[in-house]
């Protein structure tokens, strides 16, 4: 059905009304769209972290072994003349032989001490096979495991051969002598590293690697073979550890330039900067640089450690560069184990960058094992280029006239290089190459705070920026730097640690170690921080006590318990939450804290945080209350008062209107339940005992006979409910075919029948309710037949003890907070939110199955006690009934399970032998236990074979039970903060599709604006039909799309009226004995939610419905708690009509402000209860003043009135602004019977309204005392709608009739016949709704038909 088709076309028509509506659209808050509804409340999946040095290593001895043999070249290299001669910057024929190997050897050694300045050096110079293996063998010997470092030059003995030997000299150097690379391998071990600066180097690594292979082998057959000469040796290290590097390939010859050192490659591993500087000067390019010479070079000032100066500044910056080169170059583990797990392989690798730049431009390519990817073109490498040349081109006037030395903008420009990556990069972007720049930055003063902000600024990005972070080695110079007192880097260093521990919480004990929890305990605890960093430092504390002895102990003592106490009532609600978190951490299982909160009264001030504005605070304040009273150390008196009274005080937040706050409530009780176990026991045995004796006035009314209605769709057609909360879980016994399969049960006997038109008004009755067996059958996990307590029998027990009605709880003589709180967790396991409710269920059944087994060995001995339960919970002993058996006479007064699968009888009948355990293991005695046993011990010596008893459920609480609320939060820290959220965003999908929305409204507000204008004289076009699943009892129209909800008892279906198609149809998952009485979508102009609302005052709410993803429910709370008891089953306003005296009830009405974000809720109740759904908590309740139902609400927003119908035909106003006692500003009585519909028009000069069962419609104003109009309409009325935009209203009665009206009386339409459907008669009408915009009237009647009517086509 198109509405006007060239008007949806036009781009013109009407901006400029549309852009206004757009606007109203863009100003309402949305409600139930915060992360807590979107998200699944549990801790990011944590990521492997292996930043970590599992092995940290240190290179402690090194052995310089020098060939050089003065003087006399080896026969296989024909030398250049002039040829290379220096060996470390040392020229051997400038003096004696002797002398000059001795001075190199030196040299050597000072040359490695500038990088590793703690091992011990030993030289060998010229040396024999036996002094080699005489050295190698010792220095293994003390290095134990740490790594050995072997410097081979062989400058004065032939190249290696291909057989792997290098040549060292005889005794009296006549002769030179193989050594196998094979021993070498042998007396060094592993881990070793192995340096060779000789020609042909490259055959050395191949040889190594063979030989090593080989080794292996051997192994693996020795392993086989026990006779194998290996066998007995001690297993030989393995080589994989070692590190090798050659000056050259297998088939290169050293570069022969004089210009170049002989030993080019040891200088460049050893004296890179010199190297490197020398290197510059004889490029080409270096004559742009004038006046710098070699001989200027040497004279460079200052020292390599030194970074003030420009030799030390030149050393930090190549440092900086090719660690980063290194680090974007190579996979990330290498990286890791070369160049952050030894410092001396790290400064050699770093060296060995260089040496492959240099060497590869004299055709000498430098050869690695691990070998490395080739890093001689990288582009850092010209930024490198770029600081020497400006460190050069200083160097005449800072020698010659002494003038200051300029630094060098390298690290500045690096920092701007990384801002510009963070700041214009896209989303999936490769890591920012001056990552390891940005560490080395942290190492001076100038820019540290700008790197440390631009640090924080990365990572924020999320968890892989903070891997990547920790990655290159940021950790100890975060760590270091909490030492520093400069107030100015207090924020960065907070945010930038709060990352950290949000992705790697290991990191509590480097923190605690290096007492830098007093860093955060001192930005805590300094009021001129901004609350945020004031969050954050309280974050990063509650990581290091989570769970963890010591960092409690050393916050302890650092006072922590008095600065959060001190700041709970921050008005910043993030840090309120998480200074109660960390409360909750530090005294979990941890007495001594629990004490000091205790001297605090730290309890009594967490109290306010109960009734906090922001559900994620209260939650918090539950858990550190709940974690205060599950402390397991001794008890004493007072300690037990302190348990009673925060038990008391958490009893009341039993209807909080937040599920994840009802979920840490029932883990805070269960905390106080492992507690007292005894005493719970005790309570739960009474309430076991007083269920069996006591029959519940069931609320569902016994059906009578002729009352069967049709069988519902089959179970294949209904839609799965996946749901975070997953609606008690579609694949468990309480399915969403609950009241499909097995329909003959306990209902309503064969169901397949027909109705008969003889039956006539009764055949409608929607509530053919089972008498006992209940939708909610059972819950939560798979071996459900194993739960003691069912879903009925704690639904039961709830009712039998709802009777002292909950609102006594506050204020009860101690001696029965057990029996109060065990009615609070027998409420939360009636819970409209299932994963409350499952906890809940657990909770109970733990205690439950610890009564039965402790109270049964009397009943094995035969002592006729009478605490003892008379049921028996051995799975082996029910008896399941067969599919069709009639049920047990006493099943309405009490059964202790009634699934719906597969219902085992409880209540056996008496010809039942008497009971006797069953000798499987099964029931284990219980005079086996010792009286006061742990709560999880299997007991004295059952085997694992028995792990199939109920035993198996005895660890439905466990001590540690929680529910991910910690690390849901924590999550925040760990997820952008900067970032502008998407909905923000201009740009984002998330904007442009809310964009749309509002566009469609403003088109719809419009389009059917100018249709009321036109005027509707007829309204029985029937545009939709379709039998609906089940009766329809409650209708509503979607606002905006051509979508309608049709609720039964106790499922929503979906249809699209335009395509006349099903969209959806799913279990609200409310208990068989209520039914839907109300629904409302809220958001309905953006992203709609459905909310349904059932008699006994639970309300639910959906999204994902009428689309291709499943339904979920975003949340559920008890609106009303203290819905009276009626008789819920009948129809409502028929059963009055049929016969006043029953006074039926109305169920549960709402009324929704999308304005304001309230919802306004009342029924079979004697207030109005309004609810804030920003905070999910109750504002207030006025009493109705009256001593009846409330049947209608109405309420306007800028008027700040509500309007209520009442059951007894008054109609009442409320001003909400005034006071519970002078609330009620006016009350109409002049309609004699049960007022169907009140409505307040939303017009500032709007009237109320009102219409009763009689069919009397009365129209008021406000100031006015009396009705200023009365029309009278049909008898009997059903239903009513009054349309907001047009003035038009709709009755439908039980004559099966509608008729439309407009304001002044006029009839406009009536319908008696569905068009096209053989002309069949309308049932009697169930409900009626108005579009709120279109002229459409849906109609819902007892046939199950569902039919929509609408103006003539023409006005459409």
């Amino acid at each position: 059905m198109k509405m006007d088709a060239e008007l949806l076309h036009s781009p013109v028509v009407g901006l400029a009304e549309e852009e206004e509506a757009d606007i109203s659209d863009w100003n309402l808050p949305l409600a139930f769209m915060k992360k807590r509804h979107s998200e699944k409340i549990e801790g990011s999946k944590a990521l492997a972290q292996s930043w970590r040095m599992k092995d940290r290593m240190k290179t402690v001895s090194v052995a310089l072994v020098l060939c050089l043999n003065v003087g006399v070249d080896p026969p296989d290299v024909v030398k250049t003349s002039p040829c290379a001669r220096l060996e470390c910057w040392i020229d051997p024929l400038s003096m004696s032989p002797q002398k000059a190997l001795e001075t190199i050897g030196a040299n050597l050694q000072k040359q490695y001490e500038n990088w590793q300045p703690r091992a011990r050096y030993k030289q060998s110079l010229d040396p024999t096979v036996d002094e080699v293996k005489k050295l190698c063998t010792s220095l293994r010997r003390n290095a134990k495991e740490e790594r050995v470092l072997f410097h081979y030059n062989g400058h004065g003995v032939p190249r290696p051969t291909v057989n792997g030997e290098i040549w060292v000299f005889n005794k009296n150097y006549t002769q030179y002598i193989p050594l196998s690379i094979y021993d070498l391998q042998t007396w060094m071990g592993s881990p070793s590293i192995f340096v060779y600066d000789c020609s042909n180097a490259g055959i050395i690594v191949k040889s190594f690697k063979q030989f090593a292979l080989q080794r292996e082998q051997e192994l693996e057959v020795a392993a086989i073979n026990p006779n194998h000469p290996l066998a007995q040796m001690p297993l030989p290290p393995s080589m994989k550890n070692c590190i090798q590097l050659a000056a050259c390939e297998a088939s290169e010859l050293l570069p022969m330039n004089p210009d170049l050192p002989a030993d080019l490659f040891t200088s460049c591993l050893t004296t890179p900067i010199k190297v490197a500087l020398r290197w510059f000067c004889m490029q080409k390019s270096a004559k742009l640089v004038p006046g710098v010479t070699l001989d200027l070079i040497e004279k460079i000032p200052g020292r390599l450690n030194d970074r003030r100066t420009p030799l030390g500044e030149l050393n930090w910056i190549f440092t900086a560069i090719t660690d980063t080169i290194a680090w974007n170059v190579l996979p990330r583990d290498l990286f890791q184990k070369l160049f952050r797990q030894d410092l001396l392989v790290a400064s050699l690798f770093r060296n060995f960058l260089l040496a492959e730049r240099i060497m590869r431009s004299y055709n000498c390519t430098p050869v690695s094992s691990p070998r490395l990817p080739p890093t001689y073109m990288h582009a850092m490498w010209q930024a490198w280029d770029l600081a020497v040349d400006i460190c050069l081109s200083q160097l005449p006037t800072i020698i010659e006239e002494g003038t200051a030395f300029r630094h060098s903008p390298f690290f500045a420009e690096q920092l701007t290089a990384f801002q510009v990556w963070l700041t214009m990069g896209v989303e999936n972007r490769n890591p920012p190459e001056q990552l390891p720049i940005v560490l080395q930055v942290l190492l001076s003063q100038v820019h540290r705070l700008r790197a440390l902000d631009l640090l924080g600024r990365f990572l924020d990005l999320g968890p892989w920026a903070v891997s990547l972070a920790l990655s290159v080695g940021i950790f100890p110079y975060v760590l270091k730097l909490l030492q520093s007192s400069a107030r100015e880097l207090r924020p960065l260093l907070v945010f930038i640690w709060a990352k950290i521990l949000a992705v790697d919480s290991s990191c509590q004990a480097d923190l605690v170690k290096d007492n830098g929890h007093k860093y955060f305990l001192s930005v805590l605890a300094d009021p001129y921080m901004p609350a945020e960093h004031r969050t954050m430092a309280v974050f990063i504390l509650a990581v290091i006590v989570n769970s963890y002895n010591i960092g409690q102990e050393a916050c302890l003592q650092g006072n922590l318990i008095a600065i959060c106490l001190e700041q709970l009532n921050d008005p910043h609600p993030l840090l309120r939450q998480w200074v109660a978190i960390c409360l909750g951490r530090i005294w979990q299982n941890f007495d001594s804290a629990r004490w000091c909160g205790v001297r605090d009264s730290a309890h009594e001030k967490l109290y306010s945080l109960l009734s906090d504005p922001i559900p994620e605070v209260r939650c918090a304040a539950v858990f550190a209350l709940g974690t205060f009273v599950g402390n397991s150390a001794e008890r004493t008196d007072h300690s037990t008062t302190i348990d009673h009274n925060v038990a008391m005080m958490l009893a009341q937040l039993i209807n909080d209107g937040s599920p994840i706050v009802r979920k840490e409530l029932v883990v805070a009780l269960s905390h106080l339940v492992v507690q007292y176990e005894s005493n719970f026991c005790t309570v739960a045995l009474q309430f076991m005992e007083e269920e069996k004796n006591y029959a519940v006035p069931s609320p569902a009314i016994p059906t009578e006979p002729g009352n069967q209605s049709q069988v519902r769709e089959s179970p294949a057609r209904m839609r799965s409910v996946s749901s975070y909360t997953n609606i008690r879980a579609a694949t468990t016994t309480r399915n969403l075919n609950k009241s499909l399969q097995n329909l003959n049960l306990s209902e309503e006997g064969d169901r397949c029948t027909p109705p008969s038109p003889a039956v006539g008004s009764v055949a409608f009755s929607p509530g053919n309710l089972s008498t006992s067996s209940s939708a909610s059958s059972t819950l939560g996990s798979p071996d459900n037949d194993e739960y003691i307590l069912s879903f009925e029998t704690i639904d039961k027990m709830r009712r039998v003890s709802s009777y002292s009605s909950l609102n006594s709880l506050i204020g009860v003589s101690f001696n029965s907070v057990y029996t109060q709180i065990w009615r609070v967790l027998l409420h939360l396991a009636a819970d409209p939110f299932p994963e409350v409710s499952d906890l809940a269920m657990k909770v109970l059944n733990s205690i439950a199955y610890k009564a039965t087994m402790n109270a049964r060995p009397q009943k094995i001995s035969g002592s006729l006690t009478q605490s003892a339960p008379a049921s028996p919970t051995s799975k082996g002993t029910h008896i399941h009934q067969a599919g069709g058996s009639p049920p047990m006479p006493s099943a309405s007064s009490s059964s202790l399970t009634n699934e719906v699968p597969k219902p085992p009888a409880r209540e056996l009948p008496p010809s039942r032998p008497p009971y006797t355990p069953p000798f499987s293991g099964q029931a284990p005695h219980s005079h086996q236990f010792q009286r006061h046993r742990k709560m999880f011990d299997k007991g004295p010596d059952q085997t694992a074979d028995d792990s199939d008893e109920p035993g198996g459920h005895r660890n439905f609480i466990s001590t540690t039970m929680q529910t991910g609320l910690c690390d849901w939060s924590a999550k925040y820290f760990a997820q952008p903060v900067m970032k502008m959220p998407e909905e923000h965003d201009v740009e984002s999908q998330v904007r442009k599709e809310r964009e749309w929305r509002f566009l469609r409204n403003a088109r719809v507000r419009r389009q059917s604006q100018r249709i009321m204008q036109r005027g509707i004289t007829r309204l029985d076009d029937q545009i939709f039909i379709n039998r609906n699943p089940g009766v329809p009892s409650v209708v509503k129209f979607h606002p905006f799309n051509p979508c309608i909800a049709v609720a039964d008892k106790d499922s929503i279906c979906f249809w699209d009226w335009e395509k006349g198609e099903r969209l959806d149809y799913f279990y609200n998952g409310n208990p068989r004995y209520t039914r839907i009485t109300a629904m409302e979508y809220l958001n309905g102009h953006d992203c709609s939610l459905l909310l349904t609302a059932t008699d006994d005052g639970a309300l639910r709410i959906w999204k994902n419905f009428a689309d291709q993803k499943n339904p979920e429910m975003v949340t559920a709370w008890q609106g009303l708690s203290d819905m009276l008891p009626t008789t819920r089953g009948l129809a409502r306003r028929v059963s009055i009509y049929l016969d006043r005296s029953k006074q039926g009830g109305a169920g549960m009405v709402v009324d929704w402000e999308q304005e304001t974000g309230l919802l306004m809720t009342s029924g079979d109740v004697r207030v109005i209860r309004i609810w804030d759904t920003e905070r999910e908590m109750k504002v207030q309740d006025f009493p109705t003043g009256a001593d009846s139902c409330v049947t209608s609400l109405s309420c306007d927003p800028h008027r700040s009135l509500i309007v209520a119908g009442l059951g007894d035909g008054s109609v009442r106003v409320y001003d909400r602004r005034m006071g519970p006692n002078e609330c009620r500003i006016m009350t109409y009585r002049e309609h004699g019977a049960w007022v169907v519909k009140a409505h307040l028009q939303k017009e500032t000069e709007g009237r109320i309204i009102s219409v009763s069962v009689n069919g009397d419609v009365r129209f008021f104003e406000p100031r006015m005392l009396d009705s200023v109009n009365v029309l009278q309409t049909v008898k009997g009325l059903t239903a009513l709608d009054i349309h907001p935009q047009a003035n038009l209203f709709a009755c439908g009665s039980m004559n099966q009739f509608i008729a439309v009206y407009s304001s002044n009386g006029d009839v406009i339409s009536n319908i008696k016949y569905y068009d096209g459907f053989m002309g069949q008669r309308i049932g009697a009408i169930s409900c009626l709704a108005f579009h709120p915009y279109w002229p459409h009237l849906a109609v819902g009647s007892n046939d199950y038909y569902m039919s929509i009517y609408s103006a003539e086509k023409r006005l459409r």
